[in-house]
């Protein structure tokens, strides 16, 4: 995908004059930077000093240290999967390399690269994924809790042959700020596990190699922040890895103005990003995850150090911690809601491991839990690393005590976010928050009024998710459509206006008009209503309620204004089978080992049919990580609306 003259004049006009200039600035010195490379300042004397204390290994759970033995050896042998793409080249990879397309980037000076067509390129993210060196995390911290120098060996084999076909500022991996700062910050745990190996002083600070590709990594991040409308989860990842290099690798001479810059990038852009009642702007649950894992990996450089942080820092990490116990179900899958990549902070682990139990079990350790929280059952590798290096909360001296929420929160006024919850583990999320963050509301889909509703862990009704960013145009416009969501579209448009595959140039607003969630729960009935003016002169307006006694969803939906065409649609999850007769779907699934099922009684005033894994134009679809998607069945009713009779749906579990 290549990006247009229109494209570029979309683009233009949601910056503000200030982003325009700072924009204007690193043009200026890209130009520059293309013959004027400085060598490394030289080094003599490094030492590093931010080792875990005695004892840490050892509190890793056996169950969690065999999983990620188990993923370690499988990356030994040379075998990965990334984003639905199986790889076996992992023993001696070719760093520029697509699997998915066959393509090779190019090489080149970095910022001359097209890295957005796949044309030239291949699959992006497919190459940028390995080079974030997530995967020799996992191998050196395998090295850490058994010794076997193979697994150390192994890393400084693949480092050394990165660092070779990657000089500074040449190809691809020097194109884009977030691959730098988590490369950095996989840098410093890959050298913080390996503390035990012979080689690792000469791998890292005793290797002028190291020491030239470490000190070009921050050089640039100093250089070309992220700005204004693109200051999204990018700018934390470079802040946290500059951070966390010039912490752990604070060897240079500009190391501390380095280290005090990005702590204010950090401190600012955590702030920026993150409602008051902790949950991330971006209103896209996966990079909720992913700033946090990086700002509690930033933390614990912080506190390995002896670097004091404003006390906002632990207070939005906290408030993000205690917004994600509130917001998941009751198997700790957090919602389905909005751009997801599946992103990574700090890889430590092996396969089947809960990201999310993972993160919960993280805030007990270092902020303790609430009575309230769900509990974490399962074990991880890199909740004790991070707990052996952060202090706890408030004890740390940083901060006093704060106010926590006495009881679960169910509704997020700041960011529109409610959780309907009854029994048997049915809960209900409804959409009235704003489109997006910033001008672009990059990782927003057009998905204003959406309800998702899952029974006991199960995706009934879906947000079918992402799929694709780069490469596939009519699949990325596809899953962030407004038919892509359960609610109602208009006139076969979006509510919010697309320019391009990060940018809406239009932004429907929407407002919470009642939102009590508390019914439910006390065996009566939780109410949500909302609307949004995606659709001028027409307002859509939603009522949703969750009767216990009955375990009976009902969303009403009215279109008030002229007359016309609409399309309602319901997506399924992939587990769900449905039987539609008329305006009845009988829903039925298996949820370990037992049978389940449910009623949808759909409007009858609209004309209704199922559609599955179409793709002239695609309907009907579930992804369920990038770069994965299956087919799913998509329920679509078709007519009109005249602002006086509303449609009524009604979802009955059975038992």
């Amino acid at each position: 995908m290549t990006m247009s003259a229109g494209w570029y004049l979309r683009r233009l006009s949601r910056m503000g004059p200030r982003e325009v200039g700072g924009r204007a600035g690193d043009a200026v010195r890209r130009r520059r930077w293309r013959s004027a490379r400085p060598d490394c300042p030289s080094v003599t004397g490094a030492r590093f000093t931010a080792v875990l204390p005695p004892g840490t290994i050892e509190a890793v759970p056996p169950d969690a240290a065999k999983r990620l033995i188990a993923e370690a050896d499988r990356l030994m042998a040379g075998h990965a999967e990334y984003f639905g793409v199986v790889r076996d080249d992992l023993t001696d990879p070719d760093w520029w390399y697509d699997p998915k397309t066959g393509r090779r980037a190019p090489w080149g000076y970095a910022f001359d690269v097209p890295y957005r067509s796949e044309d030239a390129v291949g699959d992006i993210k497919q190459i940028w994924e390995l080079s974030r060196h997530q995967y020799l995390t996992v191998l050196a911290a395998a090295y850490a809790i058994t010794g076997d120098e193979r697994y150390a060996e192994r890393v400084a084999k693949h480092l050394r042959s990165w660092w070779a076909a990657n000089a500074p500022l040449r190809g691809v991996h020097w194109t884009s700020g977030i691959e730098l700062g988590i490369r950095l910050l996989s840098w410093v745990w890959i050298r913080r596990l390996l503390d035990g190996w012979p080689g690792a002083a000469a791998l890292f600070e005793g290797n002028p190699v190291a020491l030239n590709q470490i000190w070009h990594h921050q050089r640039w991040l100093a250089a070309f922040p992220s700005r204004g409308s693109s200051a999204n989860n990018h700018i934390i990842a470079e802040a946290a890895g500059q951070f966390a290099a010039a912490c752990a690798f604070g060897w240079f001479p500009s190391s501390e103005r380095w280290r005090a810059d990005a702590l204010r990038s950090l401190e600012r852009h955590l702030r920026g990003n993150t409602f008051l009642s902790g949950l991330n702007r971006e209103l896209a649950s996966e990079y909720h995850g992913l700033v946090l894992e990086l700002g509690l990996a930033a933390l614990a450089e912080a506190d390995a150090a002896g670097v004091p942080v404003p006390a906002t820092v632990r207070l939005v990490l906290l408030r993000m911690t205690d917004a994600l116990a509130a917001v998941v179900d009751n198997r700790l899958r957090p919602p389905r809601q909005g751009d997801s990549d599946d992103g990574h902070g700090l890889v430590v682990d092996g396969a089947g491991t809960d990201r999310w139990g993972s993160l919960l079990a993280t805030g007990d350790a270092v902020f303790g839990r609430l009575d309230w929280w769900p509990t974490v059952t399962g074990t991880d590798v890199r909740t004790p690393l991070l707990a052996a290096l952060i202090r706890p909360y408030p004890e740390n001296g940083a901060a006093p005590a704060v106010s926590r929420p006495a009881s679960r929160p169910a509704h997020f006024a700041d960011a529109g976010m409610t959780i309907l919850r009854g029994p048997a583990g049915i809960w209900c999320r409804c959409d009235g928050g704003p489109h997006g963050f910033l001008s672009i509301a990059a990782h927003a889909h057009a998905d204003a009024l959406s309800v998702e509703v899952r029974h006991d862990g199960v995706d009934v009704l879906a947000d079918p998710g992402t799929f694709c960013y780069h490469g596939q145009p009519e699949w990325r416009q596809y899953f962030r459509s407004t038919l892509a969501h359960n609610t109602l579209q208009v006139d076969g448009g979006d509510q919010s206006g697309s320019g391009g595959p990060f940018l809406w140039t239009r932004h429907a607003r929407s407002r919470v008009l009642v939102a009590d969630a508390s019914g439910a729960s006390e065996g009566g009935t939780a109410r949500w209503c909302a609307e949004h003016d995606g659709y001028q002169p027409s307002v859509h307006r939603r009522r949703v309620e969750l009767a216990a006694a009955s375990q009976e969803l009902t969303v009403v939906d009215e279109l008030r204004g002229p007359r016309r065409a609409v399309r309602l649609a319901f997506h399924l999850g992939p587990a769900i089978a449905a039987d539609l007769v008329g305006h009845r779907a009988v829903l039925s699934w298996t949820r370990d080992g037992e049978d389940r099922s449910a009623a949808l009684d759909l409007p009858g005033q609209l004309s209704w049919r199922a559609h599955r894994g179409e793709t002239d134009p695609p309907l009907g679809w579930y992804s369920a990580g990038f770069g994965r998607k299956e087919p799913a069945t998509t329920l679509i009713g078709t007519g009109f609306a005249d602002g006086v009779q509303g449609f009524t749906t009604v979802l009955r579990f059975h038992g």
